[in-house]
């Protein structure tokens, strides 16, 4: 018999050897998609196995058990944020420009992966953090504060400390965004107009009350 007539044999499926950050990657991947898919009270290591196609021994192996692996998903959710926030920010020309990119950044990574988040943060075994803004908040005020103090002629300190309290904003307008009360374009607008008008008037209070009293000399 030929080469040509012989049976083909059936050839085995190739496993591919990954990088251990990138297993790692992959199997936060498919947790993913079953939170935000199931929801939470589904997961197990049997179903992320199940999804990822690997054995519960090779998840054991990255994560010692659901709760670590969630909290692991969560704050990878926030590094990304943080990441796109802060390189919407350095391509920004302008200080409103730097608003409305770090604002519309935040909206859509919230109207994309905000069903996941929010089942990750109902969870009070997998996030002690309940408002997002709180992580990574200081490095993030700092860096704004210096723009804001620089751009508004603000002492630091009120300028930090504005800087923090407007960190809610986008927020609040997250949450409201998830409720599907209004459009992601008008909660941006709204957001942005929110925080410059903020922070122009607090530039005016605060010039204002530095100005020195023009005095008259009275007439007799």
């Amino acid at each position: 018999m030929t080469d040509a007539l012989k049976r083909p044999t059936k050839t085995s499926r190739k496993r591919v050897r990954l990088a251990p950050q990138e297993r790692q990657s992959l199997i936060l991947d498919h947790t993913a998609e079953i939170v935000a898919r199931d929801g939470v009270s589904t997961l197990s290591m049997d179903s992320i196995s199940r999804q990822a196609g690997i054995s519960k021994s090779l998840v054991y192996n990255y994560f010692p058990n659901v709760t670590d692996l969630l909290r692991q998903l969560l704050q990878r959710e926030w590094r990304r944020l943080r990441r796109l926030q802060a390189e919407a920010a350095e391509k920004a020309e302008t200080f409103e420009g730097l608003v409305r990119a770090v604002t519309h950044v935040y909206l859509k990574y919230i109207d994309e992966r905000g069903l996941l988040i929010e089942r990750l943060q109902a969870e009070p075994s997998v996030s002690a953090i309940h408002d997002p803004t709180e992580f990574g908040r200081d490095s993030a005020v700092d860096y704004l504060a210096d723009i804001v103090a620089d751009h508004f002629g603000l002492p630091t300190d009120i300028a930090k400390a504005a800087t923090d309290i407007s960190f809610g904003l986008p927020a609040a307008a997250g949450a409201y965004l998830l409720q599907r009360k209004m459009s992601r374009k008008e909660l941006e607008d709204l957001t942005v107009t929110m925080i410059l008008g903020t922070l122009n008037e607090l530039k005016r209070d605060y010039t204002t009350r530095r100005q020195p009293i023009r005095r008259r000399r009275p007439q007799f």
